[in-house]
């Protein structure tokens, strides 16, 4: 596998998570080699705990592991811009660094991925079996409010597993949230999206480090933000003559 010229890149924003590290990597491993030259990129959004130390073990251990680290906590969309900015690859998988997300589910977007290009910009994990009541019950909500407004007709936006085209990712405005809003902003910039349905596993370890309600009322600007980009939205002229 040529580590410098990986064909899919794997991008997991983290924050405190020292015990789902190696696990998930082993995991991200097991289902990608034999099939696609890939890198893992971890991006340590400023942890406090044992998450550095562990990286750097593991990094000595695996060519295909690399990690950006920020200063101080920026927020999963930071951290998620940062890893695709970082990627060598032209194609990104992104997945929650808590061990919920399966990666056994990436071959299987990563086909669809492919069999829908160029006209399908992005595949988005869809969950079920979603652990913990309230969780799921909150999840239902946001989701039914944010497909009512948006009219993306994705079913679960915040699922963290997703595959799409880097360059079509750096091409979207940045915004603090972006992360939940993907399947939108890459329609409305022309392109079909896909949808696979995937498992969602408690996580290894540890407790979720980006909290529920902290960005409840910011969820709902956002969401004013994203319909007013689409609604804006203009159509590039087509130049036939200069």
């Amino acid at each position: 596998m040529n580590n410098n010229h990986p064909d899919v890149a794997v991008v997991v924003p983290v924050r405190n998570e020292t015990g789902n590290i190696a696990p998930l990597v082993a995991e991200i491993a097991a289902a990608l080699q034999g099939q696609w030259p890939f890198e893992i990129v971890y991006v340590n959004d400023g942890s406090t705990d044992g998450t550095e130390a562990e990286l750097q073990r593991l990094m000595a251990l695996y060519p295909y592991l690399r990690r950006v680290r920020h200063k101080q906590s920026c927020g999963q969309s930071a951290a998620v811009r940062s890893g695709v900015t970082a990627a060598r690859a032209p194609i990104v998988v992104t997945i929650d660094g808590d061990g919920q997300n399966d990666p056994a589910f990436i071959p299987a977007m990563l086909r669809t991925l492919e069999a829908g290009s160029p006209a399908m910009g992005m595949v988005a994990g869809q969950r079920t079996g979603r652990k913990g009541k309230f969780k799921s019950f909150q999840s239902r909500i946001a989701n039914a409010v944010r497909g009512a407004v948006l009219r993306d007709g994705t079913r679960d936006t915040g699922c963290g597993l997703k595959a799409f085209r880097r360059d079509i990712f750096l091409s979207l405005p940045y915004f603090d949230g972006l992360h939940r809003f993907l399947p939108a902003l890459v329609k409305r910039d022309g392109f079909t999206i896909g949808y696979v349905d995937v498992i969602d596993r408690s996580r290894h370890t540890g407790v979720s480090n980006y909290g529920l309600w902290d960005r409840l009322w910011v969820g709902i600007l956002d969401l004013a933000g994203v319909w007013w980009l689409i609604r804006r939205k203009k159509r590039v002229p087509e130049i036939v003559e200069s």
